[in-house]
């Protein structure tokens, strides 16, 4: 398994060049980049392709609303000249309260333009022809305008650049399987994987273009590897809470119906009521403790090497991990540790 980490928007960007240094010679893979709400990611991963030597750099995640799919396509092709091949884009759909409410657009069959957009980043990239497609979302030109079909003027470093689709649903997995180089499930918990997703995942994958290299599985957790270290598995309460209590609205939470599929259902049900009603300690506190235990790598050699060995065989291909410690010291240290880990198994 390879290793990937977050460099996240709200811990800044500028002053982090040093650790990510640090951490890419320890080993780290790929470094995604985040957006959400917060400063755009683009701007950061063309500041950081300067810095990395061999890692790679991916959006984790682009949503496919704020951006029409031409631009997506355009900024995957700069940032994979810029890497020399280095980058893989990340999208998803995201979800109705950002899409609407921050960028005001409207959140419509998040599935099929999903699709579309990936299926038009392909046809930028490989430049056989002018850009044309009539799509259920997507009209290129936009039908009765003066827009004519056109070609990316520059060639890109790749005609097929790699896509990552962060997806959780019943369909968008299923066509993650058949159409994406990578997935990016959020919330992954292996015990439960399999009857979440497992069905979805092999509809796909018997869809799926020959050609096309398996499907690589990017998902994780929290790393701290010592002994007397399982408290910290519960720093990820608050994060916890918030996705399966705050995340979207009541009616339309795709974390708290993961967290049901998982076999916690009236865990759900109590943190998103607690949440929503303003008693955040207590929508913490009524997180299960069994599944911050299989969603940790935090722990003894023992319970990490058992959590690790979980994860390849259900095929996580890389390990998205978030490091922790006080330091970047600390943190590199525990980069060496999974490493040193991993190399063993």
């Amino acid at each position: 398994m390879k290793l990937s980490t977050a460099v996240h928007y709200s811990q800044g960007y500028l002053g982090r060049e040093q650790e990510v240094a640090e951490l890419e010679k320890a080993g780290i893979d790929l470094f995604w980049f985040a957006e959400s709400y917060g400063f755009d990611s683009v701007s950061a991963m063309g500041y950081y392709a300067g810095k990395l030597q061999n890692a790679g750099i991916a959006s984790g995640i682009l949503n496919i609303y704020s951006r029409t799919a031409s631009a997506l396509a355009q900024t995957a092709a700069g940032l994979d000249a810029l890497t020399q091949g280095r980058f893989m884009l990340g999208l998803g759909a995201s979800g109705p309260v950002v899409v609407e409410g921050f960028h005001g657009v409207s959140y419509d069959k998040p599935v099929t333009h999903l699709r579309e957009t990936v299926e038009v980043c392909r046809r930028v990239w490989a430049r056989e022809d002018k850009l044309q497609y009539d799509g259920e979302t997507i009209h290129l030109p936009l039908p009765e305008s003066e827009g004519k079909p056109l070609k990316l003027i520059n060639r890109p470093y790749r005609d097929r650049i790699p896509v990552a689709l962060a997806t959780l649903g019943e369909r968008s997995v299923e066509m993650t399987a058949e159409i994406a180089e990578a997935w990016l499930p959020a919330f992954f918990m292996v015990e439960g994987a399999e009857a979440v997703w497992g069905p979805a995942l092999k509809r796909g994958a018997a869809k799926r273009d020959p050609a096309l290299a398996p499907l690589a599985i990017h998902a994780g957790a929290s790393v701290a590897i010592g002994e007397g270290l399982e408290a910290q598995r519960g720093l990820a309460r608050p994060r916890t809470a918030l996705y399966v209590g705050g995340m979207g609205s009541k009616e339309k939470n795709f974390y708290n119906r993961i967290f049901r599929q998982y076999g916690y259902a009236e865990e759900a049900e109590r943190i998103q009521e607690l949440y929503l009603s303003g008693r955040k300690s207590e929508a913490e506190a009524a997180v299960p403790q069994s599944f911050l235990d299989a969603t940790s790598l935090i722990g003894s050699e023992a319970f990490v090497r058992d959590r690790l060995l979980a994860y390849r065989d259900f095929g996580v291909t890389h390990l998205q991990v978030s490091l922790l410690g006080e330091s970047t010291a600390e943190r590199v240290q525990q980069c060496d540790r999974l490493r040193n880990l991993l190399e063993k198994l």
